[in-house]
């Protein structure tokens, strides 16, 4: 126990958290309750994308993670073009006396060394790289705790990227294929380990009642989807093939009597929804209101089947323990979906095939009451694997508070 007299222990936590995307708020949701269960008496804060949002639902006070307000929007006027190259500046100084305040910083999950959607070097890999160059020049610690990696083809955004993770004072990933990308990326990883994604630490929602064997809902997960940052000469191409061939998908279950319940994962999905609503125009197909990841799992829990393509979504549908076909658009879907035994249920976001994906959609179904035992073992499996995250974790960053335990549990034996 820490004694009376003893400074807490200042935690930041650090990532576009608060900014409308459910998965990164629901790996901050995951480290949060480890942190209040396990360090109750550390003083947590944040740098992040959406302070207002992180402040109100989280109840930890928050700093704007860049100075520029304007960071997000295409700089197209001198002004705004000079504000961004000031922010960055500013940011260098801003980031390190952030950093400077904390003796533990954790980046909880997410996909912060990947690049499987677009982004610029300049925007969160430089802002990664300055968290971790700031640690260590500060003598803070920065932990990446249950990210996700990818191979990455442009160069200023893998060399930022690269330097980050070696910088880093921890690391663990959520697959086998993110360690892989950063050790075929020039990361040493020997010591680096592999668990669950961070969100299968969340409760999960209580039962719902097993189907009765009439066909019911389907929750069908969409996402503003326009390829991988390598992708963006066609991106377009690419959007319109998605949409189309979810549209077609969600008319045939409609033509089938299916109830469809339309699902996303952030604010930026919604145009998708709503030209799918318009194209169907069905009183079978309705949309949610998720604000949570815990939303997002009350979804999924109540319905026969989930078809979803953001990654989150498919962890919400399969920590719920409902039979799930992901439309993949990166290795991160297809190592979660071989991790919970469902890796035949997979079909390529890029290249949506509407009759096909009714083919697997219809052979899912058939299944579903096996796939449902096989989660249920497989969510225990990932609940134990978490745990020995959080315990690993303990251990390199809070060593005062594993010794004091390890101090408790060797007089408990000794009595």
């Amino acid at each position: 126990m820490r004694p009376k007299d003893e400074t807490p222990v200042r935690v930041g936590v650090f990532g576009l958290l608060g900014s409308g995307n459910l998965g990164n708020d629901g790996s901050l949701e995951a480290v949060l309750g480890y942190l209040r269960a396990e360090h109750p008496e550390a003083v947590v804060d944040a740098l992040c994308g959406g302070p207002e949002v992180v402040t109100a639902r989280y109840g930890i006070p928050a700093t704007r993670l860049h100075w520029y307000r304007g960071e997000y929007r295409t700089a197209s006027r001198a002004g705004a073009v000079a504000g961004k190259g000031l922010g960055k500046l500013v940011d260098v100084v801003r980031t390190a006396a952030w950093v400077r305040k904390h003796d533990v910083v954790i980046v909880p999950g997410m996909g912060v060394l990947e690049a499987t959607l677009p982004l610029r070097p300049w925007g969160f890999p430089y802002s990664l790289f300055l968290l971790c160059a700031s640690g260590r020049l500060v003598g803070t610690r920065v932990a990446l705790v249950g990210v996700g990696a990818a191979p990455i083809g442009n160069r200023p955004t893998r060399t930022l990227v690269r330097w980050a993770a070696r910088l880093a004072a921890y690391r663990s990933y959520r697959d086998t294929q993110s360690r892989d990308a950063m050790r075929e990326m020039g990361v040493d990883t020997a010591r680096d380990e592999v668990y669950p994604d961070l969100a299968f630490a969340l409760p999960t929602p209580s039962a719902s009642a097993p189907p009765s064997g009439r066909p019911g809902q389907v929750c069908v997960g969409v996402m503003d989807f326009h390829g991988g940052n390598d992708d963006r000469a066609r991106a377009e191409g690419i959007h319109r093939r998605y949409l189309d061939g979810t549209t077609r998908f969600v008319r045939a279950l409609v033509e089938d009597g299916r109830p469809v319940r339309l699902l996303t994962g952030d604010e930026c999905d919604a145009p998708v929804v709503a030209a799918i609503l318009d194209a169907v125009d069905s009183p079978l197909v309705t949309a949610a209101q998720a604000t949570s990841l815990a939303d997002l799992m009350k979804e999924t829990a109540a319905a026969d089947t989930v078809v979803a393509t953001r990654y989150h979504n498919l962890v919400c549908a399969l920590k719920a323990g409902t039979p799930t076909l992901a439309l993949s658009y990166a290795a991160k879907s297809d190592a979660l979906m071989a991790r919970m035994g469902l890796d035949t249920f997979c079909h390529p976001a890029r290249e949506v095939d509407a009759d096909q994906l009714l083919a697997q959609f219809r052979a899912l179904e058939k299944r579903s009451a096996e796939l449902r035992r096989t989660l249920a073992e497989r969510n225990l499996v990932a609940v134990r694997q978490l745990r020995d995250q959080f315990a690993e974790l303990t251990a390199a960053l809070f060593p005062a508070t594993d010794q004091a335990r390890a101090r408790t549990h060797a007089r408990q034996e000794a009595s």
